[in-house]
């Protein structure tokens, strides 16, 4: 009635039958075997967002992007000089001619241009017959074409020193070059290949439009390593390193390193935004903050460079300096903004047509200026011989003059006062403290001013960077000569309600401006 469990197929054993019974069914109605295949898991891939790429970029500019070597001639040098004699050597207390013969400081020093030396190193240095030696790389950097017939930009710094220059192109092929002029104040340079062929190049795109997040790409020759292309973002505008008066970088993150100086950053147009200068580095390397000079400045300058060799710049001839809350409370302005004239140099524009120091210049034909670098620019972007109105703030009240800018020397330093500082020690003929202040002074020996002998080191003197032998050369735009002088015009002031005082001071032949409390008791 009932199966036992020993006469009950299995439920493998029933499986493994069924599945022979279907194959043999399905050979038996088709006449062929029927097709076996195993089962396997698809190989993972996903679809990638589409994002922006800078191939189709790199492809198109990259052609016009070079390399710049630079060999420069070695200096010739003296036999005294290259023997040793000229230096002082100290090689664990012994010099030069102490050391033992087989000493690889004296062989170096033997076979290189000392007096034993060979022929070989006084025609590599020209050290007998005072011809110079020849030409040796001592820099290389980047470039980028901007015509088809061979100019091209780099850096000042690459070409400075160069007495020959060669470009190298994308493909390795290298032409000779030829520097058409190069400019220190904003670090550019032109040089210029003679080849039959065009050369493929870029232009200078409206930098004004380039807004801080932009993408960006850098391409050049790092290391020396040849075309390299790198990408980020505009970080900053109008960056002041402190490399000059027209400071007005942009700063990128895109890796720049040595060896990237003068060549071109883009944007995804393809135009030239910025060409690289500098790159802050406690180490030397990328650390993905580089500045880059703006196109509108750079295509300025090479006009000039291509035109005359040079550029010239407009000159005030004024020597001038922030204002900051303190002095725009000394003098009586509304905010801190506008540059406070130190010294105008005497001959210059600026004097003849009368500003005089502790002026502050407001603007130039109606355009506000903010502080001394943007007067700088503003000027020096102006033709000489152009006429413009300067707005002025002097002695409480608005006053306006008129000049005719001029030419900025070459070689023009900031102007100063240039007064010769006495040198000697001598006993002050007088001493009067002025505990308010925080300082002690004295009659200068040449009758111009006050000489501070002390400074106390707990007062607004001393903070504001005052020191023994700074010159005091007036107070409020008015001539000090002793410290009653000083005490004076501080009186003036409070009875005007100024809580500030402005102090002229001079140190180591230049001049500024520094604004100390003055006490209301």
């Amino acid at each position: 009635m009932f199966q036992t469990n020993a006469l009950r197929p299995s439920l493998k054993t029933v499986l493994k039958t069924t599945t022979v019974a279907g194959l043999a069914a399905v050979m038996l109605s088709t006449g062929i075997p029927a097709a076996i295949t195993q089962s396997f898991a698809a190989a993972v891939k996903i679809e990638a967002p589409q994002v922006p790429s800078f191939a189709d970029v790199v492809d198109a500019v990259s052609p016009a992007v070079v390399s710049v070597r630079v060999q420069s001639r070695a200096n010739p040098v003296s036999d005294d000089a290259a023997s040793g004699n000229g230096f002082s050597f100290d090689f664990g207390g012994r010099g030069l001619d102490e050391l033992p013969d087989d000493h690889p400081l004296k062989r170096f020093f033997k076979e290189f241009g000392g007096p034993n030396g060979d022929k070989r190193a006084e025609r590599d240095h020209g050290l007998r017959d005072g011809k110079p030696g020849r030409l040796r790389p001592t820099s290389q950097g980047s470039g980028f074409f901007i015509s088809e017939d061979g100019y091209l930009v780099t850096n000042n710094h690459v070409v400075s020193d160069g007495s020959a220059f060669t470009v190298i192109l994308n493909d390795g092929t290298e032409l000779d070059a030829k520097l058409i002029g190069k400019d220190s104040r904003t670090d550019l340079a032109v040089l210029k290949v003679d080849d039959k062929r065009k050369f493929a190049y870029v232009g200078f795109a409206d930098d004004s439009k380039v807004r801080v997040g932009d993408w960006v790409v850098a391409v050049g020759n790092p290391f020396g390593l040849g075309g390299t292309v790198t990408a980020g973002i505009i970080s900053a505008r109008g960056r002041d390193i402190g490399s000059g008066p027209y400071d007005d970088y942009l700063q990128v993150d895109a890796a720049v390193n040595r060896g990237n100086s003068g060549g071109p950053t883009f944007n995804l147009n393809g135009e030239v935004v910025g060409i690289n200068t500098a790159i802050f580095s406690p180490s030397g390397g990328n650390v993905g903050i580089a500045f880059a000079i703006p196109a509108s400045v750079a295509k300025d300058v090479v006009t000039d460079l291509m035109k005359d060799g040079e550029v010239s710049r407009g000159w005030l001839g004024v020597q001038i300096q922030p204002v900051d809350k303190d002095v725009a409370e000394s003098l009586g302005l509304a905010e801190a903004s506008g540059a406070l004239v130190v010294e105008p140099q005497a001959g210059s524009p600026g004097e003849k047509a009368g500003i005089k120091k502790g002026d502050v210049i407001t603007a130039v034909n109606g355009d506000t200026i903010k502080g001394p670098r943007e007067l700088a620019r503003k000027i020096a972007l102006m033709r000489p011989g152009t006429s413009v109105d300067v707005a002025l703030w002097r002695d409480g009240k608005a006053e306006s003059v008129k000049l005719e800018v001029g030419t900025l020397p070459a070689d023009t330093k900031d102007a100063s006062t240039g007064a010769e500082q006495q040198q000697e020690e001598q006993q002050p003929s007088s001493e009067k403290a002025l505990a308010d202040l925080g300082v002690t002074v004295t009659p200068s020996e040449d009758g111009k001013g006050v000489t501070i002998s002390a400074v106390d080191p707990d007062s607004d003197a001393s903070d504001r960077g005052l020191k023994e032998g700074q010159k005091i050369v007036s107070v409020n735009n008015q001539e000090v000569k002793s410290a009653d002088d000083i005490l004076k015009v501080i009186e003036a002031a409070k009875k005007d309600g100024r809580t500030k005082a402005l102090f002229q001071i001079e140190a180591d032949n230049a001049s500024r401006f520094v604004a100390l409390p003055i006490s209301q008791g």
